[in-house]
């Protein structure tokens, strides 16, 4: 079976809706990244892969491929998976590697809710189930699961930190494409604010009496993000080093009602599948939708925080829906060369009940 590896990894900084990057359109935004990565190719890829949430409809992709002057020959492909739909494009073309259909590939996604022409969200689930909006989800978990309001915003103080710590160590730089007249700096980042100060004073925002605020969640946000991907025996005829070896994967459902739930039976499955513990894993990327998903996976697990989003998440940082998966990704490429783990992993629940898990292997 080939072996997908994971070659590089960019993304745009992450503006807050009608901030910074409201006036790029969903493919000006992914054209960044996919000049990027392919740069430096001499073949065309064998297809571009990209998710998105919110729109604007069509192929996405095929668009962005043009947009950012790939050879006509070059296809595309929009994947909808919601807020897990950078992440599903990118384990798609893993899978179609291993398969293989081809041997090189961008995948990941772009999100721009700024320039969306849909008022309302789609529907996650059928109303005889019930389709609760992400927060109120949110608060259902927190609810049934009794995460206090004190634990989230303990988490939520966390990815604050740490994204700070990140942006003045300098380690985004590597990650980020330039946008000309654009600082590089995801916007939701304030590197003055006492964050703790803030998530004191603040109150719930979905539910009376609530404990999930706007400081303990993401907010809304564009930005792109992908990865470039080869078959392992690719990479090394054109003499690359490559960084992770992708090894598995899982999809699974839950109720609707509880979506941030999601990463537990994902992770738990795939580990088990890979005759793995969660011990075996040295970082652990998760969608920071919400800090009670964070609180929740680390409390199932029994696991400390250090190995979760160790530089930060989107809670500070912002999440651009069908790019987040990507981000996670792209995080653990830099990452691992920082940290050089054996195992690492990327996890995001999604609206209407789901989750997915990645699992990944340092090239030695």
């Amino acid at each position: 079976m080939n072996k997908a590896v994971i070659m590089n990894a960019k993304r745009t900084i992450i503006g807050k809706k009608n901030g910074v990057l409201k006036n790029y359109s969903p493919e000006q935004l992914a054209s960044y990244v996919i000049q990027e990565l392919t740069e430096n190719l001499h073949e065309p890829v064998d297809d571009i892969l990209l998710g998105n949430a919110v729109g604007p409809g069509g192929n996405l992709a095929r668009l962005s491929a043009l947009e950012s002057r790939q050879p006509l020959s070059a296809p595309g492909m929009t994947v909808d998976r919601q807020c897990g739909s950078g992440l599903e494009a990118i384990r798609l073309a893993c899978h179609l590697i291993q398969g293989g259909a081809g041997d090189t590939y961008v995948a990941g996604g772009v999100e721009s809710t700024s320039t969306s022409p849909y008022k309302n969200r789609a529907r996650f689930s059928p109303k005889h189930i019930g389709d609760p909006d992400m927060g109120i989800a949110a608060e259902n978990v927190a609810e049934k699961y009794r995460i206090s309001r004190e634990i989230q915003d303990e988490f939520a103080r966390l990815s604050y930190q740490r994204s700070l710590d990140s942006l003045r160590k300098g380690y985004f730089s590597d990650e980020l494409v330039s946008i000309t007249g654009i600082p590089a700096r995801d916007e939701g980042l304030k590197p003055g604010l006492n964050y703790e100060r803030m998530l004191k004073r603040l109150s719930s925002c979905f539910k009376k009496n609530g404990t999930v605020t706007a400081g303990n969640s993401s907010g809304v946000n564009d930005g792109a993000a992908a990865v470039l991907v080869m078959s392992e025996d690719k990479a090394k005829e054109l003499h690359l080093q490559p960084i992770l070896r992708f090894v598995d994967s899982t999809v699974i459902g839950v109720d609707p009602h509880f979506p941030a739930t999601g990463p537990i039976p994902a992770v738990s499955k795939l580990l088990a599948k890979n005759n793995l513990t969660i011990e075996d894993i040295d970082l652990i990327e998760i969608n920071e939708a919400f800090a009670v998903k964070v609180a929740l996976f680390a409390r199932e697990f029994s696991i400390p925080y250090d190995k979760i989003n160790r530089e930060g998440g989107a809670i500070a940082m912002g999440h651009p829906y069908g790019a987040s998966g990507a981000n996670l990704v792209t995080r653990l490429f830099h990452q691992a060369k920082r940290y050089q783990p054996n195992y690492c992993l990327a996890t995001i629940g999604i609206g209407g009940g789901l989750g997915i898990a990645v699992l990944w292997e340092m090239v030695g």
